[in-house]
């Protein structure tokens, strides 16, 4: 079988190459991917792959074996771009100004429908049924998952494992990383808004100084990683933008700031909610101020079934060689791959696409990002190797 995929995922590497590069070339935001939709449906509908429409603009296939098993397993892929604009000079460029595959979604929907070509070829030689999760609005809360979920995506039939890959510059091309156990943060949004009292900025004894007030709490909320949290629990509160709207001579009425706080444990996530608001509240309101604090929930922590996740990085052993499979680290960033992880048996791995001799090193994010494509020969075999033989065969 390993041979036989193998053969087959080179055959239609070309093919591969291609529907990534269209994709690449027409990406579309969170919640906007219609085209998106529409091109995965028409690559569907050539196979003669039954699928029907969820969460908006995505959708859920299913390969059905025509030998007896009724085992289940779930393949996802993430659609989303970002609102990034892509360097210039590639003749696979984004044609859509301000909006960049820049977080690989373009590899991962490409990988599916490739491996969705395999399995399908295959049908008549494996038993049970694989269902291709096409999922929309990664990038953006509530997060694609969570409505597919809510729609149904992991019902009729319940499968048995959730199996989802991402693109890892920082792996070289031909190589996969797993990790078991908790892998990536939960992932929470944080809106603060500082008043005080605006005024000139040579008469600060005049004036409630938002921005001196916004200082303080930004230094004081980093107590909640430093001071309050457990040094064995890893947490992350950073500050990425802050608006304070006056000039050299001008103090400002409000400061405006966003940041995010990640964590790996529910009740210590909900606590920290709590100590974030009771300091920045506490600072402004004692130096003559006040502070509106709201965190908005985002993503849960994604954790890979350690029975699961050690089965499927033995399939990639089988597949690709010990000395392809590497061991991975915990990982701040979020996914909102999670909301599978925390509903059913799941497994999250990371698809090597970096080389430094192509000079294909940027990370994920970036408006220089791309990935090897002979990568795409990996994630195809790989993921319809898994999925065969999680479903036993």
């Amino acid at each position: 079988m390993k041979n036989t995929i193998g053969v087959l995922a080179t055959q239609i590497y070309e093919k591969t190459v291609a529907r990534r590069r269209h994709l690449h070339q027409h990406p579309e935001l969170s919640f906007e991917e219609y085209q998106t939709s529409a091109f995965v449906k028409a690559e569907l509908e050539r196979l003669a792959i039954p699928y029907r429409p969820m969460a908006n603009t995505g959708l859920v296939a299913q390969i059905v074996g025509e030998q007896p098993s009724d085992r289940v397993v779930a393949l996802r892929a993430d659609m989303d771009a970002l609102p990034i604009t892509e360097v210039e000079g590639r003749e696979y460029g984004s044609k859509h100004r301000g909006v960049m595959h820049a977080c690989g979604h373009d590899a991962h929907t490409a990988s599916l429908l490739g491996t969705a070509d395999i399995l399908q070829s295959l049908k008549a030689n494996f038993g049970g049924t694989v269902k291709l999760i096409f999922q929309p609005g990664e990038e953006r809360l509530p997060g694609g998952a969570s409505l597919m979920i809510k729609e149904g995506v992991l019902q009729n039939p319940i499968p048995q494992a959730v199996i989802g890959q991402h693109v890892m510059p920082l792996i070289p091309a031909g190589k996969v990383g797993f990790r078991a156990g908790k892998y990536m943060a939960s992932t929470d949004e944080l809106y603060i808004t500082v008043k005080g009292k605006g005024g000139h900025g040579a008469q600060p004894q005049q004036n409630i100084d938002p921005v001196v007030i916004t200082a303080h709490i930004i230094t004081a909320l980093q107590q909640v990683v430093s001071r309050i949290a457990d040094p064995k629990m890893p947490s992350v509160l950073s500050i990425g933008k802050v608006i304070a709207n006056g000039a050299t001579n001008v103090i400002p009425n409000e400061v405006y700031m966003e940041g995010t706080f990640r964590t790996f444990d529910e009740k210590w996530r909900k606590e920290a909610h709590v100590r974030m608001q009771k300091i920045a509240v506490g600072i402004a309101e004692s130096m003559g101020g006040t502070c509106d604090f709201e965190v908005r929930v985002g993503y849960p922590f994604l954790v890979n079934e350690e029975k699961l996740t050690a089965r499927v990085k033995g399939y990639a052993e089988e597949f690709l060689g010990k000395e392809n499979v590497i061991d991975l680290d915990l990982w701040l960033a979020g996914e909102d791959f999670a909301y599978y992880s925390q509903a059913a048996d799941a497994c999250f791995y990371r698809l090597g696409t970096g080389n430094e001799a192509k000079g294909i090193t940027s990370a994920v994010h970036t408006p220089t990002f791309d990935i090897d494509e002979s990568a795409l020969a990996v994630s195809t075999g790989l993921m319809a190797y898994i999925a065969l033989r999680q479903l036993g065969n």
